[in-house]
C-alpha cells in the first residue's frame, strides 16, 4: 500500500514543478557548473521532504495553539523548532548524538531510493556504535 498524504494523493503525486526548480538550481551556481539529472532529482525531492516537514511541523504548531488555519507565524515557529534542534520520532527533543545518527540513517535510506531502492536497516539493526563522521573542521568545536 502505497504512504497517502492529508489530501489522499500518493507521496509520489507531490512535486513541484522541474523546469522551475532547474532555474533555480542553475541561477545558484557559477555558469560553469553543471548538476547531473539524477543530482536534480533528487534536490527536487529534497524541497518536497522540506515542505512536507515544515508543513507538518506548521500543523503541530497551529494544533497546539488549537486554531483551525495555519498562519505565516506557525511556518516561521515552525523553522525556528526545526532549526533549532531535532525532534525523535516520539516528539521527545534529540541529542546532538542522536540527531547525527538520525541524519545518516536519513541519508542511507535517500541513498539506497536512489541506487535502486535497496532496503537500509532500522537503528535496532544497526552497529550501536556507528563510527560517526569526524568533523572536517575540528578548530570550531565548542
Amino acid at each position: 500500500m502505497e504512504p497517502m498524504d492529508i489530501v489522499g494523493k500518493s507521496k509520489e503525486d507531490a512535486s513541484l514543478p522541474k523546469a522551475t526548480m532547474t532555474k533555480i538550481i542553475k541561477e545558484m551556481l557559477p555558469p560553469d557548473v553543471r548538476v547531473a539529472r539524477d543530482a536534480q532529482d533528487l534536490l527536487i525531492e529534497c524541497c518536497v521532504e522540506f515542505i512536507n516537514l515544515i508543513s507538518s511541523e506548521s500543523n503541530e504548531v497551529c494544533s497546539r495553539e488549537e486554531k483551525r488555519t495555519i498562519a505565516p507565524e506557525h511556518v516561521l515557529k515552525a523553522l525556528e523548532d526545526t532549526v533549532r534542534g531535532g525532534k525523535s520520532s516520539n516528539g521527545a527533543e534529540m541529542t546532538e548524538e542522536e540527531a547525527l545518527a538520525e541524519q545518516q540513517r536519513m541519508f542511507a535510506e535517500a541513498r539506497a531510493r536512489m541506487n535502486g531502492g535497496a532496503t537500509v536497516p532500522k537503528p535496532s539493526e544497526q552497529d550501536p556504535n556507528p563510527n560517526p563522521i569526524p568533523n572536517p573542521n575540528p578548530n570550531l568545536d565548542s
